[in-house]
């Protein structure tokens, strides 16, 4: 008896929401935040342009903003409990299969595609897991772990864009070493000159983590081409140095003898050394890749060495060479980089993989089999289908639709970018504008201070809107939302070296966000109400997907096109769409209030 008393008891236990709640929503916060935000950091770390990765990264919203169109298969075919296993199945397989691909020559192309299985299965997932939350739990229960839910789901951002990138970054800081960029300015005014150097003595150990140093960090080229010979001369004394350094293996090389009057593009040449000494038994193979710009400006010579304690302080050389038929001003960045930095992403995604795998088998045993989780049995009975289209009419006969779905889709229009544009700014290097932060500085920003203000101001947010109402902070919390704009603003031209005003920044930006955002989820659920409650939802969260994936699709166009101080000025314009059809849309002013979420409890 007591056996079997305790038996009962024990499954009383694993039934409990507190067993299997946290758990689905850490699981459904991960792989969106991971598709949508971590893979740019990922991105930009493996030497992919802005302009690639926001557009690229951007589509990756897409399933969210779609996923209504197949929500009416989630109650048509199979149990929500059946969904929830197995896209959690798929997703853990998206994960591994970008672990796999990060080493491979056309990675971006592959890892992409896999973030798409990623993105069509955890958006299923949401459908699936946001119904059995429903049906699992009693209308009290829902109401009372409404909150935890939440706060389960902001502890899966709290893994990607904090202590996952922290991960990430130790590992790279373990496994590799900083990287260095340098421009190459074409100038038609600048003439050749003799940029070799051989000379040593000022290169001293600089304090901090060892990173690689580049000289000049803007070489200008001038256009007016120069004779081949000139240019062979350069290229092979570049490599006998290289060798003569140990900076890569040695080979006969036989005298150049010809000579030649053809003439060839005009060259420049850059220097590179360690920032310290590493420790006798390290070596670090490091490429030199070219990252973005004008396609004419090539590596010639140089495109990879080998550091150690011996050559740290030795000038490595690389040959850059413009294309004779480039006569005007422009320009292309180049990265020098570890070559085991994809490593360190590699072992990143073999983790997520296991995580998510074992979310699956832990989901398969621990989740409840409430008995009102039945599939409707065949697809030929009629009223689903009735009411999926009824729902999404009744959606779209509201009153002054047009600018409720106007302002779903420019409430975020000046966030979207900043998503987009805030990891590549923080990383990239100062001559390219940004402030240089390493990716462990970068996810310590975001899971700790970022991540803290996030939530008071959400806290905050809720808080304030139950004393006075929506409609009275609406253009309180637009303001909290688009003022930190200025803050970036100062960091672009500023470009301080502070970590500390860099992490308070960020935690100012999240608060304000935190805090503005509520008033935009406490309008989709104003929008929402009356029979059709989840279904519009999802249409109102589909419009907000939408809003963030178009303008961070074409930021980091503008990005590239204006520089990150003007880009971030432009955001500030770009919130004024948002203050104007917050005037015009329909909200109660009573809605909101303490007394009304009572009542609609």
């Amino acid at each position: 008896m007591i056996v079997k008393k305790s038996i009962g008891q024990q499954k009383i236990k694993i039934n409990s929401p507190w067993s299997w709640i946290p758990t689905l929503y850490i699981s459904q916060g991960l792989p969106f935040i991971i598709v949508t935000s971590f893979s740019v950091i990922m991105y930009k770390r493996l030497g992919i342009s802005n302009t690639e990765i926001a557009l690229y990264t951007s589509w990756l919203y897409l399933p969210w903003v779609i996923k209504p169109l197949w929500s009416p298969v989630i109650d048509v075919l199979r149990t929500k409990r059946f969904w929830i296993t197995f896209t959690q199945l798929f997703v853990g397989a998206g994960m591994a299969g970008v672990a796999l691909t990060i080493p491979a020559p056309d990675f971006f192309q592959f890892t992409l595609a896999f973030f798409w299985i990623i993105a069509f299965s955890s958006s299923t997932f949401d459908i699936s897991s946001d119904g059995f939350y429903m049906l699992a739990l009693t209308e009290k229960q829902q109401s009372f772990f409404i909150g935890f839910r939440t706060a389960f789901y902001k502890a899966a951002l709290i893994g990607s864009q904090g202590l996952l990138i922290i991960l990430a970054g130790q590992l790279e800081t373990h496994l590799t070493i900083q990287p260095v960029e340098f421009r190459v300015a074409a100038n038609p005014e600048k003439f050749f000159e003799n940029t070799i150097q051989v000379d040593t003595t000022e290169v001293k150990s600089l304090p901090g983590n060892i990173k690689l140093v580049a000289n000049p960090t803007i070489l200008e080229i001038g256009t007016k081409p120069i004779s081949e010979q000139s240019v062979n001369f350069y290229k092979s004394f570049a490599k006998k140095f290289n060798m003569m350094n140990g900076f890569i293996p040695s080979e006969l090389m036989p005298p150049d003898t010809t000579i030649s009057d053809e003439l060839a593009g005009n060259i420049g040449i850059v220097k590179f050394h360690l920032s310290k000494a590493p420790s006798a038994e390290k070596e670090y193979d490091v490429n030199l890749e070219f990252l973005e710009g004008t396609a004419g400006i090539n590596i010639i010579e140089g495109n990879n060495f080998k550091f150690n304690s011996k050559n740290w302080n030795k000038p490595a050389f690389a040959v850059i060479q413009i294309d004779p038929t480039i006569q005007k001003n422009t320009g292309a960045t180049f990265k020098l980089q570890s070559d085991k930095v994809p490593l360190a992403w590699l072992f990143t995604f073999s983790v997520l993989a296991i995580l998510i795998f074992l979310f699956f088998f832990y989901h398969k045993f621990i989740l409840p089999q409430p008995v009102t989780d039945k599939s409707v049995a065949t697809f030929h009975q009629t009223t689903p289908a009735k009411e999926f289209i009824r729902a999404f009419t009744r959606f779209f006969e509201r009153d002054k639709i047009l600018i409720i779905i106007g302002f779903l889709l420019f409430f975020n229009f000046s966030e979207a970018q900043i998503i987009k544009m805030i990891n590549p700014f923080l990383l990239d290097q100062k001559i390219s504008g940004g402030l240089a932060l390493t990716t462990t500085e970068v996810g310590l920003g975001y899971s700790t201070i970022g991540v803290i203000a996030l939530l008071i101001g959400g806290v905050i947010g809720g808080y304030i809107i139950s004393f006075v109402g929506l409609k009275k902070m609406l253009w309180w919390m637009l303001i909290s939302i688009n003022l930190p704009n200025f803050i970036y603003v100062y960091l672009a031209f500023m470009q301080p070296s502070d970590i500390n005003l860099i992490y308070f920044s960020i935690g100012i930006e999240q608060f304000g966000y935190g805090f503005g955002f509520t008033a935009f989820i406490m309008y989709m659920i104003y929008i929402s109400e009356g029979d059709y409650k989840t279904s519009h939802f999802a249409l109102a969260s589909a419009f907000m997907t939408l809003g963030l994936m178009i303008p961070g699709m074409f930021s980091g166009i503008i990005q590239q096109a204006i520089g990150y101080q003007y880009f971030f000025i432009w955001l500030i314009i770009a919130a004024v769409p948002s203050f104007i059809l917050a005037k015009y849309i329909p909200l109660d002013s009573l809605f909101g209030k303490r007394h009304n979420i009572n009542e609609q409890l």
